[in-house]
């Protein structure tokens, strides 16, 4: 089988440590003797149809290009090239709307509320509704905290302006600030086919909410709480099923582990992390083809 691995052409623009993990992936998988190619999703000179198998791993620009990668999705579709993750499941989760879906079904996530394209914005109600100081605000459609506000009660009129230029060309999403991003930090777990392989917490530096490497923030390898992995595993066996792999992002809210995101198109697996990771990746690859 011919399989191209899925990313973007600025792959180091999210840091090293981002762009080796593509190159440490190939590698892996190669010697294993697979025969696989890393490929632009967006280049137009890249033949799709000569694959068997796309994997997406970085494409990290599709939200800054959301309908022409929509329009690409269309035509993999078109040739009848599987992918890992499945296209379904691509398009389901590229867009935050997501979070409503699954608390719907009952599981717990970050209490979230929808901001719709070309309405009028009244933040005041939030904090009510919230019981909260703090809100964080972010595109329905996102990456790597673009366009992510953090407003304070007291900053909420004067961000509006801002906010309704920007509700004029997409949803958002309104959250409450959660403590626990600084207190304790943000859990990701990590599966491949549906099986768990690895866990850490992600720390912001001081002074920022942010908690991804390329913003200085701080990756520390930990054995899975026992209380907050079976709850992760129900996330990855309702909303997950066929994936290559997954990365559940949360906060421990108590004994509950609160959904942020649930990560299913390309996410920072934190390969480098766990010794058996890559052999874990290959494995669940095998099963899956």
């Amino acid at each position: 089988m011919k399989l191209a691995l899925v990313t973007y052409d600025a792959i180091t623009s999210y840091g090293s440590l981002s762009g080796a993990e593509d190159g440490l992936l190939i590698q892996y998988l190669s010697s294993k003797g697979l025969d696989i190619t890393p490929e632009v999703w967006d280049n137009p000179a890249v033949n799709w149809e000569k694959y068997d198998l796309a994997l997406f791993k970085s494409p990290w620009d599709y939200f800054d290009k959301f309908p022409a990668f929509r329009a690409w999705l269309d035509r993999i579709e078109a040739l009848g090239l599987r992918t890992l993750n499945p296209i379904s499941t691509i398009r389901w989760n590229a867009d935050k709307h997501y979070l409503l879906e699954v608390a719907q079904a009952g599981l717990p996530v970050v209490p979230t509320a929808l901001l719709k394209k070309g309405t009028r914005v009244h933040l005041e109600g939030y904090f009510t509704q919230f019981s909260t100081t703090k809100l964080i605000i972010k595109p329905s459609v996102s990456g790597g905290a673009k366009n992510t506000f953090i407003v304070t009660q007291d900053e909420a009129k004067a961000v509006v302006p801002r906010l309704e230029e920007l509700l004029a060309d997409e949803d958002f999403l309104v959250q409450p600030f959660m403590p626990q991003i600084q207190e304790e930090g943000e859990w990701s777990f990590l599966f491949f086919n549906g099986k768990y392989s690895h866990c850490l917490l992600k720390s912001a530096k001081s002074g920022d909410f942010r908690v991804q490497h390329f913003f200085g923030g701080t990756i520390h390898p930990q054995p899975a709480p026992a209380h907050l992995l079976p709850q992760a595993q129900k996330l990855v066996d309702q909303f997950a099923r066929g994936c290559l792999y997954a990365r559940v992002d949360g906060v421990a809210v108590g004994e509950e582990l609160q959904l942020m995101e649930l990560e299913l198109i390309e996410p920072f697996l934190f390969l480098h992390t766990h010794e058996p990771a890559l052999e874990n990746y290959y494995q669940a690859l095998r099963e899956l083809m």
